[in-house]
């Protein structure tokens, strides 16, 4: 790897970035290159600058990260982009990877961390922050393990907002059948009620996130505004 490592910093506060590009230039090996608000600046930098890598909050105003990225990886495939957000949710980071992403950290994470994700990007390695990835780790841990086929099929259904009878009738079971299923995966999942089953599901990615009329998704970064923070 060349030094200095040259980074694209995307993230629509500048104060947030300002912090940043100091953090990052202070380790001596890493140059701040440029910088943008939303992913439309963003794709223009990355293609007027072409840096080594670009560090990319999720929640941007208007088009989201994931998708800013995608229009970046488009336009040069071998790109690296570092998401750098404040959601540890397995459902956004596993969005964000499966998009091409390069790495994952959380804004929790200690200053250092940081530096040692863009030198690990920047070197052609992935890179998640101890957070993220405890996070999918449980997530693969329920999902390999703690729920069977049938308790995945009427825990896609709660979370798609159908009552018991409803989802009795769909898969061929009595309502007493699928109360069960219900009660145990609740307690597999380590839930009292059904809005935590609902949280804890969608959290882990265990589920697509999908609004019905019964069952409001939580905001997410890929719809622009309604993901900010």
């Amino acid at each position: 790897m060349n030094y200095p490592i040259t980074v694209l910093l995307v993230d629509d506060h500048a104060v947030v970035r300002e912090g940043y590009r100091r953090l990052l230039e202070e380790s001596g090996r890493i140059r701040v290159v440029g910088e943008a608000a939303n992913a439309a600046d963003a794709y223009q930098r990355f293609c007027a600058l072409e840096p080594d890598v670009v560090v990319m909050d999720l929640a941007l105003p208007g088009v989201s990260g994931i998708e800013g990225m995608r229009r970046i990886l488009a336009r040069r495939p071998e790109a690296r982009v570092l998401i750098f957000s404040m959601y540890e949710d397995a459902i956004f980071v596993r969005r964000a990877l499966d998009a091409g992403a390069a790495g994952y950290l959380t804004k929790s994470s200690a200053p250092h961390v940081l530096v040692a994700a863009v030198d690990a990007v920047a070197s052609g390695r992935r890179f998640l922050s101890d957070d993220v990835a405890h996070t999918l780790e449980a997530a693969t841990e329920v999902a390999h393990g703690a729920l069977t086929a049938r308790e995945f099929e009427v825990l896609k259904l709660l979370v798609q907002g159908y009552a018991v009878a409803d989802i009795a009738r769909q898969l061929g079971l009595t309502q007493k059948t699928v109360a069960n299923h219900q009660s145990t995966i609740k307690q597999k999942l380590g839930a009292t009620t059904s809005a935590q089953l609902i949280h804890i599901a969608t959290r882990l990615g265990l589920v697509p996130l999908t609004a019905s009329p019964a069952v409001q998704a939580p905001p997410s970064p890929e719809n622009g505004e309604e993901g900010r923070r």
